[in-house]
């Protein structure tokens, strides 16, 4: 198709005045080196929404499945081959990108959830790897609270107060707890889009701004993304949480062989979580996740580390093998 009856943009929707737009979109998530990546292109600076954005490409007729279109179109533009890949969601907003549509198309995306291990990108969209929370910072406790949350609850406690209504304030202030632990709440490393979409509706991030544009100097809520491609990222994010806890989904992240050390390191990178070193080699014990192999580590400072690997035997001993992680009150 060509001409004004039909445009493709980085939201991966290809939009169409006669019919809804359908767009494929992929979270390529990689754990290199203790830190959690994510795979993404630069969108042209006259997209909306121009900045960092996700792999995506609409839906065309040569794609049998939505999958081999969304391979199709990460290996166009990334040269990044994947191999466990999940359907994450489907988002199905009237305007997705945040800016006018002055088409009207209802924009439908379907968005995956990728785990590899990392490659030099290439391909056709100036690809690169990103730490995921320079997107999303006020999610990495690993170091502790994060700075960023002194600023954001500040702002959203005043935001729940605006309401003259006793009873909005008090769902506002309730959802806070929810979301964020405020008041007394529990914080819960798995609502990572709860978070996301609150900031959004108070007005917080630049994405509830229409066009983000580039990022502005020491935002607390992290560098934005074209279109909706940061809330995308927080879906995948919270899903991934929450699925190390009862599948054994990180070790598609990790090499044949590793140390228990790195793989803690990759737990703690994907939940933003620190993580009590025997306590979580307890935890692995228990579960039977891992064996030894005959291998130790060499090359490196200190007492060679015995290697192990995932058994795979879990799979079939137990419905759900995983790593619970404690819950965590947040001040």
């Amino acid at each position: 198709m060509k001409g004004a009856a039909a445009q493709t943009d980085a939201r991966g929707a290809q939009a169409s005045p006669e019919r809804s737009s359908v767009g494929l979109v992929a979270v390529i998530v990689a754990a290199t080196k203790g830190e959690p990546r994510a795979l993404t292109i630069r969108v042209p600076d006259q997209a909306p929404g121009r900045g960092d954005g996700l792999p995506a490409g609409p839906l065309v007729p040569e794609h049998a499945t939505l999958e081999r279109g969304l391979r199709a179109w990460v290996e166009r533009q990334t040269h990044q081959r994947l191999g466990y890949v999940e359907q994450l969601y489907t988002f199905g907003d009237r305007d997705r990108s945040g800016t006018a549509n002055l088409s009207g198309v209802h924009s439908l995306s379907v968005a995956y959830l990728a785990l590899v291990r990392e490659e030099r990108p290439a391909g056709l969209a100036e690809a690169a790897w990103q730490n995921w929370y320079r997107y999303l910072p006020y999610e990495d406790f690993r170091q502790g609270r994060p700075r960023q949350l002194d600023a954001i609850e500040a702002r959203l406690a005043a935001w729940a107060s605006e309401p003259e209504e006793c009873a909005t304030r008090t769902r506002r202030l309730d959802r806070l707890g929810l979301t964020f632990g405020m008041n007394g709440g529990t914080w819960n490393e798995e609502r990572v889009l709860e978070r996301y979409e609150l900031l959004f509706e108070a007005g917080l991030i630049p994405e509830a701004k229409g066009n983000p544009g580039p990022a502005l100097p020491n935002d607390p809520t992290g560098v934005p993304m074209a279109f909706d491609h940061r809330r995308v990222l927080a879906t995948a994010i919270g899903r991934l949480r929450g699925k190390i806890k009862y599948r054994p989904v990180v070790f598609e992240l990790m090499p044949p062989e590793f140390t228990l050390l790195q793989l803690q390191r990759t737990v703690e990178a994907l939940s933003g979580t620190q993580l009590h070193k025997q306590n979580f080699r307890r935890l692995v014990a228990q579960q039977g996740l891992v064996e030894e192999t005959e291998s130790v580590t060499s090359g490196a400072a200190g007492r060679p580390a015995r290697l192990v690997r995932f058994r795979r035997e879990v799979l079939l001993e137990r419905p759900a093998p995983g790593l619970r992680l404690p819950s965590r009150r947040v001040g």
